[in-house]
């Protein structure tokens, strides 16, 4: 089990990432358009300097829904391999059918 300040901070981050989508996307439109003057392109890079560095999406950290770990993360499934593993030896996942040699 993960520590519980690191799956809260992984949710405050998911949360600021969403309240300022709208502004980091205008903001980085303006950047990217080389036909815009540099001054503008400056301001609006000064500006999107400024947003809390918490509300850029890379930040976000992809945790098991169940365990919180972070690492081997099933995408699709939205859990790590361990996690995936136990539901499957319970029978909760169908189809899954653990492997032995």
């Amino acid at each position: 089990m993960a520590k519980i300040g690191a799956i809260e901070k992984n949710k405050y981050r998911q949360q600021v990432v969403k309240r300022y989508a709208g502004a980091r996307a205008r903001l980085k439109a303006i950047v990217m358009n080389r036909s815009l003057p540099l001054e503008e392109r400056f301001k609006a890079s000064i500006i999107l300097a400024g947003l809390p560095r918490n509300s850029a999406a890379v930040r976000i950290r992809n945790r098991c829904a169940i365990s919180g770990r972070p690492r081997a993360y099933y995408r699709k499934l939205k859990m790590s391999r361990i996690a995936l593993r136990e539901l499957g030896l319970f029978g909760y996942i169908p189809g899954l059918v653990k492997s032995s040699w």
